[in-house]
């Protein structure tokens, strides 16, 4: 008996250590949670083993780009807190940010404007770019450092996709999967505009010098040139930023904490916010951006070019296989792709329709000896934004076409999606100064009158020719212009720039020049295409392209007879020799007068300008200049 007593008595102690452990864990676990309120009581200021509670003006941190939602939950949590706690008198914003994703900036906005209702709020600015500086003028008071990078106000949007219909997935409307319609969607970043500039122009009153006109530039001013302009108060450092907020709650004696901090020592991750704090903004992508809000987007956001608009579509143009649009039309008009055209069916389709309607035949040819197969037979050749430079044999070919009656229509685009980063304009200027025509650098732009956003520029200035006949008013899509402009026939508004001029000029955007045949250059490639084709009087121009296009006829290449002929020696002219010939073109006789200026340089004047050709001593050509183009060739011909 006295055993069993024993293993009884022994089971239940075994029993009330087991209880025991589970309680004093329980307790252990009370305490840590009581002991970690606690503590972020007295962190945040709502509790203080002082028996008198000092006043604080707390910084809340700002830095970054501001992409995925968690990190402006984070923001909130701080902002809430600086609202609710009756300990914090003022707060200063300590703001590095080149802004973010559009809807989370503004969101931000207004939360500091609720806390600047209860509480001073005072800026501190290393660099407050775009959605930075949308943040900043929401304080009441702005500093900054002489050399902080102040405002950049603009918006960035990324285009929505083109929706390829699916039989399998489907959905209920037009925008249903895309969004927004792609012709309308620049008219939703101008309002995302006007709301940045009004939110600029309320924040800073009276105290703003800087016209609405320079503001929508989107420039980035200096902290120096900021205090001028009214974009900030005073030049300071975040010291006088933390004691302005004291003097304006006035307060004479309080302690200054950093919330961020605060938080994180309570246990606050600020790691949930997502990998964006280990991603430098300035390494930041619109590829990037698009993993965080895939388009359409729009966001407040300083991204440096080198990084961001190079890659703004990732779309390249799409490509289609060598292929006949009515093969056995009446007339055929040949399409280069062998020089890496970015130009395909998808660009042309409404061009091939109306032609297909005259009975013309469309040929995209992909090599340069299938399109030189086919040439003599052609009545117009299209070339569209080349990525590779004709050589001089091969604009030979060409002007050959064209002196036959051929037209040559040459279009380009200075947008990314139309041209090689590495050549730019080179390419298409290969073949353009052959006929004295010349694409310039930069882009158009109109700041007043304009369709959905500044790039898309009204063109309603027109000289009286079968290409401009009956239009009142064209839309183009990021535009260049064409050099000279006296041989321009459709030019910009008046008050229309150039990028790269940064002036307004008499630019023209599509210009003529004449040989036997005819050679139309066009300085945007958009406006081809749909919905673009259909704005203003655009369907006009094609449908009068299309017109000029049924009306050529080219004469056919007649095979040289070679016959034997005594060799005739190259007469010696003096210098000053002038001769006088009769040029017909088009049935026109105009008078050429040639001169021999040197024994390495010729004159030769007609009624369109003049042409200087300089030789070397060998009697080759190895320059050419006409109106202010000068064209030099490597090796002389």
């Amino acid at each position: 008996m006295s055993n069993r007593y024993i293993m009884v008595f022994e089971l239940k102690v075994s029993s009330f250590k087991r209880e025991f452990k589970t309680v004093a864990v329980a307790v252990a676990v009370v305490l840590l949670i009581v002991f970690s309120v606690l503590g972020y009581l007295y962190y945040s200021g709502l509790l203080t083993l002082e028996k008198k509670r000092k006043d604080v003006v707390g910084i809340i941190n700002i830095s970054g780009a501001i992409l995925p939602s968690k990190q402006v939950d984070a923001y909130a949590k701080l902002i809430s807190h600086a609202l609710r706690n009756d300990t914090i008198k003022a707060v200063v914003l300590r703001i590095d940010s080149p802004g973010g994703y559009a809807d989370l900036v503004e969101e931000i906005y207004l939360d500091i404007l609720e806390l600047k209702k209860v509480k001073p709020v005072v800026a501190s600015v290393t660099s407050a770019l775009s959605g930075g500086y949308y943040i900043a003028v929401a304080t009441d008071y702005i500093y900054a450092t002489p050399t902080s990078f102040v405002g950049n106000v603009g918006v960035i949007g990324v285009m929505p996709p083109t929706l390829i219909p699916s039989e399998i997935v489907i959905e209920t409307g037009v925008y249903k999967a895309t969004g927004f319609s792609q012709l309308l969607f620049p008219f939703n970043l101008s309002h995302a505009l006007d709301n940045f500039v009004s939110a600029v122009e309320m924040g800073r009153g009276d105290r703003l010098k800087i016209s609405q006109t320079e503001l929508r530039r989107g420039g980035i001013y200096l902290g120096s040139e900021a205090v001028k302009l009214g974009l900030i108060d005073e030049i300071g450092s975040l010291q006088k930023a933390i004691i302005k907020a004291a003097e304006e709650a006035k307060l004479v004696e309080y302690e200054v904490v950093d919330l961020n901090e605060a938080l994180r020592e309570v246990g606050y991750s600020w790691g949930s916010q997502g990998s964006n704090l280990t991603l430098d903004w300035r390494n930041l992508t619109v590829d990037v951006l698009n993993k965080f809000q895939p388009p359409p987007s729009i966001w407040y956001l300083y991204l440096p070019s080198e990084s961001g608009f190079t890659v703004l579509s990732n779309a390249e143009p799409i490509l289609t296989e060598p292929r006949a649009f009515n093969e056995y039309g009446r007339g055929l008009v040949l399409v280069d792709r062998s020089h890496g055209n970015r130009v395909s069916t998808w660009d042309l389709d409404i061009l091939i329709a109306e032609l297909a309607g005259k009975n013309i035949t469309v040929q995209f040819t992909f090599s340069w000896s299938e399109l030189t197969s086919m040439l003599s037979n052609a009545s117009c050749l299209i070339i569209a934004s080349p990525t590779r430079a004709y050589s001089a044999e091969e604009c030979d070919v060409i002007e050959g076409f064209v002196g036959r009656g051929g037209v040559l229509l040459l279009f380009f685009d200075p947008a990314y999606e139309y041209i090689s980063m590495f050549e730019l304009f080179d390419p298409i200027n290969s073949i353009a100064t052959r006929f004295g025509l010349f694409f310039a650098k930069g882009y158009l732009y109109n700041e007043e009158n304009y369709y959905g956003f500044y790039r898309n520029i009204y063109v309603n200035r027109f000289k009286n020719s079968s290409i401009t006949e009956n239009l009142n008013s064209l839309v183009f899509f990021t535009a260049t212009h064409i050099r000279p402009s006296n041989k321009g026939v459709a030019w910009a508004l008046e008050n229309t720039y150039s990028s790269t001029a940064e002036r307004t000029d008499d630019y023209a955007v599509i210009a003529m020049a004449k040989r036997n045949g005819t050679i139309i250059a066009f300085a945007d490639q958009t406006f081809l295409t749909e919905p673009y084709c259909y704005v203003g009087d655009n369907y006009k121009l094609i449908l009068n392209i299309v017109d000029f296009i049924s009306k050529v006829e080219v004469k056919p290449t007649v095979k040289e007879v070679v016959e034997e002929v005594e060799e005739i020696a190259e007469p010696e002219l003096p210098v000053g020799t002038v001769k006088e010939f009769i040029e017909q073109v088009n049935g026109e006789e105009h008078i050429v007068k040639w001169t021999k200026l040197s024994e390495t340089e010729v004159l030769v004047e007609k009624p369109d300008g003049k042409c200087h050709y300089y030789y070397d001593e060998e009697g080759s050509l190895i320059r050419v200049e006409l109106d202010g183009i000068k064209i030099i060739y490597n090796t002389p011909i």
